[in-house]
């Protein structure tokens, strides 16, 4: 017949106990703590990555509806401006426009880098 030892145990010696209590607590710390850092990442990383990808499909599917756009204003230009120039002229205004357009772009974007 077994002690009153081995019966509150099931079985186990008090220091096999003592080994499976510290082993529980372990395993209860360890699933605390992934827990805890699976939140902290969906918080801190996943999210704000989430928010900029959205942010940067948008920026580009603006920027695409954009640079259409002005194709089609710069056709209709040079349309317009080829009846009055000839169309020598009427390619080198626009394309001097959108050069000196893009220039401006890029002394702004540079100054507002560099701040």
């Amino acid at each position: 017949m077994a002690g009153p030892e081995e019966r509150s145990t099931g079985g186990m010696t008090g220091f096999e106990a003592v080994i499976d209590a510290v082993a529980d607590l372990l395993q209860t710390a360890v699933d605390w703590l992934r827990q805890e850092a699976a939140g902290l990442v969906q918080d801190k990383i996943v999210a704000p990555v989430q928010r900029l990808g959205l942010t940067l499909a948008s920026a580009s599917a603006a920027a695409a509806l954009l640079a259409l756009g002005l194709t089609f204003i710069s056709v209709a230009l040079f349309l317009l401006l080829a009846q009055w120039v000839g169309y020598p002229g009427a390619l080198l205004i626009i394309g001097g426009v959108l050069v000196l357009g893009s220039a401006v772009f890029l002394v702004i974007k540079v100054r507002l880098m560099q701040k």
